[in-house]
């Protein structure tokens, strides 16, 4: 047996019986040849942390944009944190780690620079549409190396695509709208547990909001501290998920209710506020500029590109612009928009 058939093995030995089996994928859209050590969720997990699109992420926006200071999240310290909630989370149901890992960390690649600021203008903008979950399947099955994608499994793929709720419920009750594993479920509900959490840290630290503006009823429940609130969260959805033998994974009312409360704090008091907004506009700014540039110039960044390919202008200028970072995003405008600084000496 080869050591990729030993974990395998393995596996099948102690996982849940719900589990995804690596064994049992139902594999990638062209066909590879299986590796000697690692399973294909390995491998998924792997090709995500060495692609472009995974390294720009530090350099994205998570909700402030552009920030300077050392301690602010940004989308790639988010999906660390969104994988090892889920990665401990998966454990303790006895579910396939890997395959959680792979989709955390693949989640967010399609995100645009300057946050959810940059997902509502492309939205706007673009004829299409835009959604940065569909662009994150975008990017792992076509954007990244060079047109030919990742080539993931279709369990990773899909749990990419089913991770994002917005203002939505956190587990819907169309299982339609659900990731087809339970690794990908983990992975939506670990995203919110994630983000609530730090985007609430972030905004403390930036003075945005206020502990007092934070409801008493949410702080009884979930503690006064960063690490209780997500011990709270992450425990109340695994001993939840573990009474139904995982035949639902989900929270107590208490603590979910509290979850959604928690969510419109946050959306009242820092993702709508007035301080959001005023650096939304200038996101706004940035990016509807840098789109039309290159809708009117598109030969400036496509120059290797065949001209049969160029068809759909608007559709290479909303892949090139939201693969930008955000420092990325406001150099190019500095060099296209303002006028160069002459010294004389």
């Amino acid at each position: 047996m080869t050591i990729r058939e030993q974990t395998e093995d393995i596996e099948g030995k102690t996982l849940h019986p719900k589990a995804c089996l690596s064994s049992q994928s139902k594999g990638r859209q062209r066909t590879e040849k299986e590796d000697e050590v690692r399973t294909c969720f390995q491998r998924d997990r792997d090709r995500i942390i060495h692609s472009k699109s995974f390294r720009r992420l530090k350099h994205k926006t998570q909700v402030f944009l552009a920030p300077k200071g050392d301690h602010y999240r940004t989308r790639l310290t988010h999906v660390l944190e969104v994988s090892q909630i889920a990665r401990t989370i998966t454990r303790a149901l006895r579910l396939n780690e890997d395959l959680t890992e792979a989709i955390a960390l693949g989640h967010d690649l399609g995100h645009t620079p300057f946050g959810h600021a940059g997902e509502v203008i492309l939205r706007e903008i673009h004829p299409g549409g835009f959604d940065h979950y569909k662009q994150s399947l975008r990017v792992v099955d076509f954007l990244e190396q060079n047109g030919k994608g990742l080539n993931l499994t279709h369990e990773v793929r899909n749990g990419i695509v089913k991770h994002s709720k917005g203002k939505g419920i956190i587990i819907p009750d169309s299982k339609a709208e659900r990731a087809k594993t339970l690794e990908g479920q983990v992975v939506r509900v670990s995203d919110i547990i994630a983000y609530l959490n730090h985007d609430m840290d972030d905004a403390l630290r930036a003075g945005v909001i206020k502990r007092s503006d934070i409801p008493e009823k949410i702080v009884k429940i979930f503690g006064d501290s960063h690490s209780k609130r997500i011990d709270t969260m992450v425990k109340d959805f695994i001993y939840r998920s573990l009474d139904t033998d995982l035949e639902e994974l989900g929270m107590s009312e208490d603590v979910s209710s509290a979850m959604y409360r928690l969510r419109d704090c946050l959306y009242e008091h820092v993702y709508e506020s007035d301080t959001i907004k005023k650096e939304f506009r200038k996101a706004k700014k940035i990016l509807g500029d840098l789109y039309e540039y290159y809708l009117e110039h598109i030969e400036d960044v496509f120059t290797d590109i065949p001209p049969e390919k160029k068809l759909n202008r608007h559709r290479m200028v909303c892949d090139f612009v939201a693969g930008m970072t955000d420092r990325f995003a406001l150099m190019t405008y500095e060099k296209l928009f303002l006028p160069e600084q002459w010294t004389v000496v």
